[in-house]
């Protein structure tokens, strides 16, 4: 067997990791960068793990979840939940980026439209993509049940984005808060959603409206961001690392045990109660037990990440975060959907109800990432400034997006 190919393929490797380790500047957060990485690496893995599909009579699928009759799968979301640490992170790169803007004399302002733009063109450029997809699909045997399945799987990440830019918008009050208070700043934002969960958990529970569940939405995710920009401000350090993190487990222990909250940290069809959609108090003692492990191993991580071939993969998924986010769904799709004319295929289109279909999911994780790469070395020009697209693509970019929103969401 010629190896020349494979000898090629390494050298090719190592000069672009010498490269890469050549072009990271000296003072470069690779800690931060790390912490970034693996919250986003995550993201993905959660959602091809803990989710699923069945197939209906017609060949459509629907979405299901191995949580439901594998309930001891519940610790893996403890340690697949990790937004916390993507809110962390976001909030020490927002603060250190705020600040270089304002000392070149840049406005608030023009600095947040730079960061909205970032997010924002890649989220458009998925669901425009999607929304020409539909028809063609359609066309091709495609059921519409499975369109409206995958067109739910594509959005519900998304949600993320539009929460994370309303944070985003508040970092000079966040900043404010951190200087006057330190880490204590995010205080008053546990105790808001402390107080949310009490009146519709507690004795008050019949009385409550649902939608007074919606005012933990801001705080709960606010919560590790504020962390964060304390962080960054440099008012959260080792003393205040083991504070969250040995507070934030006991709290998470207590919750669990006393207060019988729901030990997934996402939503399990069939349970009145979930954890993630808005936060539970429960998602924050998570998110301040992880922020505290953050701060207390951010040196060792570091000097770890000072290995060229360790820091490589860190800087690729750091430059792919918003292909990631927005095209994993895709990636998993492309696998089930053409599966689904197949028939019961285990681990793509077979109730996710047994262990055998968790280790046949486990199977299929690796050919997942390896479409996902595929898909992102044609989507994540997405993520890059659109030069030389004219307002009336802009424009009908827009609308697709609009019109795939209301079918993914039901309006149409």
């Amino acid at each position: 067997m010629d190896s020349a190919p494979l000898t090629r393929l390494g050298g090719a490797a190592r000069s672009t990791v010498r490269a890469i380790e050549d072009r990271t500047p000296a003072d470069r957060d690779r800690a931060i960068d790390g912490l970034r990485a693996l919250a986003l690496l995550a993201v993905p893995t959660g959602h091809w793990l803990l989710g699923g599909f069945t197939l209906d009579g017609g060949g459509a699928l629907h979405n299901a979840s191995p949580l439901t009759a594998i309930g001891a799968l519940a610790p893996a979301s403890w340690v697949l939940q990790m937004l916390g640490i993507f809110f962390l992170v976001g909030g020490y790169a927002s603060v250190l980026s705020f600040r270089r803007a304002t000392a070149r004399g840049g406005s608030a302002g023009r600095w947040l439209r730079g960061r909205l733009v970032r997010l924002g063109r890649p989220v458009l450029g998925v669901t425009a993509v999607w929304a020409a997809l539909l028809p063609l699909l359609f066309a091709l045997g495609v059921p519409e049940a499975t369109l409206r399945t995958g067109a739910t799987l594509v959005i519900q990440p998304l949600w993320f984005v539009g929460v994370y830019a309303v944070i985003t918008a508040l970092t000079p009050y966040c900043v404010r808060a951190a200087r006057r208070m330190g880490a204590w700043a995010a205080a008053p934002l546990l105790a808001a959603v402390a107080a949310v969960d009490f009146l519709r958990y507690g004795p008050f529970a019949s009385a409550v409206p649902p939608w007074l569940s919606l005012l933990n939405l801001l705080p709960g995710w606010m919560f590790a961001y504020q962390l964060g920009v304390s962080w960054g401000e440099g008012r959260l350090g080792r003393r205040g690392g083991w504070t969250l993190l040995l507070g934030g487990t006991a709290l998470f222990a207590a919750l669990l045990v006393f207060f019988h909250y729901p030990a997934s940290m996402v939503g399990v069809p069939g349970q009145d109660r979930t954890n993630s959609h808005p936060p539970s108090l429960l998602v924050l003692a998570l998110a301040a037990a992880q922020s505290g492990a953050a701060v207390l191993l951010r040196d060792r991580l570091a000097r770890v990440l000072r290995r060229p071939a360790l820091w490589a993969p860190v800087v690729v998924v750091n430059l792919s975060a918003m292909t990631v986010l927005c095209w994993h769904q895709t990636a998993m799709l492309s696998a089930a959907v053409p599966a689904s004319f197949v028939g019961a295929v285990p681990g793509l289109t077979v109730a996710p109800d047994t262990l055998g279909w968790l280790l046949a999911r486990l199977a299929w994780l690796p050919l997942f990432a390896v479409l996902l790469v595929v898909i992102g070395r044609t989507t994540r020009r997405f993520e890059e400034p659109w030069t030389g697209v004219t307002r009336l693509r802009r424009a009908l970019a827009a609308v697709l997006a609009a019109g795939f929103a209301a079918f993914a969401l039901g309006l149409a």
